[in-house]
């Protein structure tokens, strides 16, 4: 986590050039001076030698917890942000609010009945609809994946709950959740064009204890909306089990409910630039969580992480060239609504918004860094790399993998 406050400090302290804004083709970029190789160091320097990030993302998870999008959990969140930012000494700072629309959990219970009668483990996804009362009976229909799933004529599992069995496995760059992810969010659609009355997945995550993982779905506008919920990957061994030996049935009781028209919001704290403050470098994380747990990584570790380097730049007690602008975003699991929002309110303003980046990918060691800005105009890129003891090695449009020496 010190790392990657560090490499976020170090990258935004020097900014990206560029002599026509934001969407210019051709750059000049001058040789970096040896002031900003410093001011790089004293960054790298500061941010190996503190708990700041971590201490951040303590004091979120312990005092706030989990943090839905538009509950009241959420808005305590934006309250702890701007004290913590007033608190590390920022001055420019302000909350940015936007509606949407609200949601509640509720109770989730699955059982198999008949003859292997035997309670399973399961969350409701995000913005699932309920059952009916007293719940949903209805034998199981199993898939490999969505696309097995989409090659079942329409109608044809009437009645029945889909279960898509595609696990996720451990890789290094996170490709193994995106199909996953894709599964989560189009599954109930597709299933009810075919007829099911409910769906099942397999959880998102490659753990193996009985704590099923949420997430958010949605629903297509031509299809009936049905529950959605995730197996623990340990009750989906055990469903894919019982199905090898002949049908099985589930009772399904879930009473999520929507709550109308809530409120979330942006809290953005700007560092004024000294020469070029009209053009902005945003940086940050999303503020909100799930509701099942204090979102430590998703995305906790990227408010740390943010706020940290935000925080050493700050220190540095020389202004920017550019306003760097650190946005907590709100709302960001259930659609990315937060960055919609902003991009709303801000879009006479989009033209000088130079880069932006996210942190949320947790809080692990550096090994890759990738970007879409080209390799001649990250100057600093080499110098910074190297200096942290990683090497780097670019290709392209600057794909550029880091690992320790």
């Amino acid at each position: 986590m010190r790392a990657k406050a560090l490499m976020t400090a170090a990258f935004l302290a020097v900014g990206v050039d560029s002599s026509e804004g934001a969407w210019a083709q051709d750059y000049v970029v001058a040789e970096t001076p040896a002031t900003l190789i410093k001011q790089v160091e004293t960054l790298r320097t500061a941010g190996l030698h503190d708990r700041m990030g971590y201490e951040i993302i303590e004091s979120l998870t312990t005092e706030i917890g989990p943090r839905l999008a538009g509950s009241a959990r959420e808005a305590a969140a934006q309250d702890w942000a701007v004290a913590k930012l007033k608190a590390l000494g920022f001055s420019n700072i302000q909350v940015e609010p936007f509606e949407m629309e609200g949601w509640a959990r509720g109770i989730e219970t699955a059982h198999v009945v008949g003859a292997a009668a035997q309670p399973l483990t399961i969350t409701t996804l995000g913005g699932s609809v309920a059952t009916p009362d007293g719940g949903i009976t209805a034998e199981v229909a199993r898939f490999d994946d969505l696309y097995q799933l989409e090659a079942a004529p329409d109608g044809s599992l009437d009645g029945k709950i889909v279960f898509i069995d595609l696990k996720m496995y451990k890789t290094q760059d996170g490709s193994s959740y995106g199909n996953t992810n894709y599964i989560r969010g189009n599954t109930p659609s597709v299933a009810a064009r075919k007829g099911a009355v409910a769906t099942l997945i397999r959880s998102v995550g490659t753990d193996s204890h009985r704590f099923p993982h949420t997430g958010g779905t949605r629903y297509a506008d031509d299809v009936p909306a049905i529950p959605a919920a995730a197996l623990s990957n340990p009750d989906a061994d055990q469903l894919s089990r019982l199905l090898e030996r002949g049908p099985v049935s589930i009772k399904l009781e879930m009473t999520p409910k929507s709550l109308g028209t809530v409120t979330s919001g942006n809290v953005i704290a700007d560092i004024m630039g000294s020469e070029k403050p009209e053009e902005v470098v945003v940086i940050g994380g999303h503020l909100d969580s799930w509701d099942l747990g204090t979102g430590a990584i998703d995305d906790g570790a990227g408010i740390g992480i943010t706020m940290a380097a935000a925080k050493r730049i700050l220190d540095l007690g020389i202004a920017p060239r550019r306003t760097i602008r650190l946005i907590l975003w709100g709302a960001e699991e259930v659609g990315l609504l937060g960055a919609r929002a902003y991009a709303k309110a801000h879009a006479d303003e989009l033209a000088n918004h130079v880069i932006a980046a996210e942190s949320d990918f947790g809080a692990g060691r550096i090994w890759r860094f990738e970007s879409r800005v080209g390799a001649e105009d990250l100057p600093l890129s080499g110098p910074f790399t190297g200096n942290c003891g990683l090497w780097a090695l670019a290709w392209g449009r600057m794909k550029r993998a880091v690992a320790p020496m």
